[in-house]
């Protein structure tokens, strides 16, 4: 099974892309971690990539879509693979779609995490981090993984223990240009997203939920 998935940031896309990754046995590949072994492993692409890394550009796609298309025909992806993290906008999507047909690799499904931009935009922004341990789910804007209070203070809902927040989730500007991107429906995301809707299915599941209910409606849909 070859899938496609999208989600803005703060869907919770991580959490579900590894729960349909274990589900199905599948490698759920990432964008940047293909980046980074194309890099370390001094390929012709990831040196070509780094060119224009180092001099803080964008990698074009004739060299990103190439790389994804080696590591989706690797032996570990002979049974399916779940791609996260490309394409970003439409141009994208086009070119993907059209190397994916001239290698003849069918794309079975794509699958959006629905989420509005403020509840996205608040997730990120209310995450904590555990001082003991960054596994220990505290969201100031979730109810159900909402921190502790001691003493007047939010605290660790797991362990008690001290809590903290990343600056890159309280950079309100950073946020708003990756949904800027993504929410885009003209050459965004979610322009890409309505492109594979008129090629492949498109599975989508309500972001809102818990992560449970999320991904008991998202596998039921994938069968």
């Amino acid at each position: 099974m070859n899938i496609l998935i999208f989600g803005p940031n703060g869907s919770g896309k991580g959490t579900q892309g590894a729960i349909v990754q274990k589900k199905f046995g599948i490698p759920h590949i990432e964008t940047g971690v293909i980046f980074r072994e194309n890099i370390s492993g001094g390929t012709e692409l990831g040196q070509k990539a780094k060119g224009y890394i180092d001099k803080g550009e964008l990698v074009p796609d004739e060299i990103t879509v190439p790389m994804i298309l080696n590591r989706l025909k690797a032996d570990d992806c002979k049974t399916g693979w779940l791609l996260d993290g490309f394409p970003r906008n439409l141009v994208q999507a086009e070119a993907l779609h059209d190397a994916l047909q001239k290698e003849n690799i069918t794309l079975d499904y794509a699958i959006e995490i629905v989420l509005d931009r403020q509840t996205s935009k608040n997730r990120i922004m209310g995450r904590r981090l555990c001082v003991n341990d960054n596994n220990h789910p505290n969201n100031i804007y979730i109810d159900a993984i909402k921190p502790a209070e001691k003493n007047g203070k939010l605290v660790c809902r797991v362990c008690g223990g001290e809590l903290s927040a990343r600056a890159d989730d309280q950079d309100e500007s950073a946020i708003d240009k990756r949904h800027n991107i993504y929410y885009d429906t003209q050459t965004g995301t979610t322009a890409g997203i309505n492109y594979f809707k008129e090629r492949v299915k498109v599975i989508q599941v309500d972001g809102l939920p818990g992560v449970n209910e999320v991904s008991e409606d998202l596998l039921s849909k994938l069968g």
